[in-house]
């Protein structure tokens, strides 16, 4: 079966809040077995557009990254996003 994988490219608006968000999303992403392959950290663009923090998510499957993100526990934690950053999210099928 193959992974699934968010991929997110985020500017934060409002770095305050931010800490708001990461817990209001650990409910989900312990329901879905997510486990983060990149979590910021030091990034160069080399090409197209830039987003201050780039995040890559694994989940079992494709469906279990699909489920997690139409999740009730994911929706509280989305709303908050939202409001404090701007950013672009793809969820992808891995490779069988």
């Amino acid at each position: 079966m193959a992974k699934g994988y968010w991929i997110a490219h985020v500017t934060v608006t409002d770095p305050s809040r931010y800490p708001e968000y990461q817990a209001a999303n650990a409910a989900a992403f312990k329901k879905y077995g997510a486990r983060f392959i990149v979590r910021g950290g030091e990034s160069q663009v080399v090409e197209g557009s830039f987003k201050q923090r780039h995040v890559v998510i694994e989940f079992d499957s494709y469906e279990q990254a699909l489920a997690c993100y139409r999740s009730p526990e994911y929706a509280a934690a989305l709303k908050i996003r939202k409001d404090i950053a701007d950013g672009d999210l793809v969820i992808v099928k891995g490779p069988e």
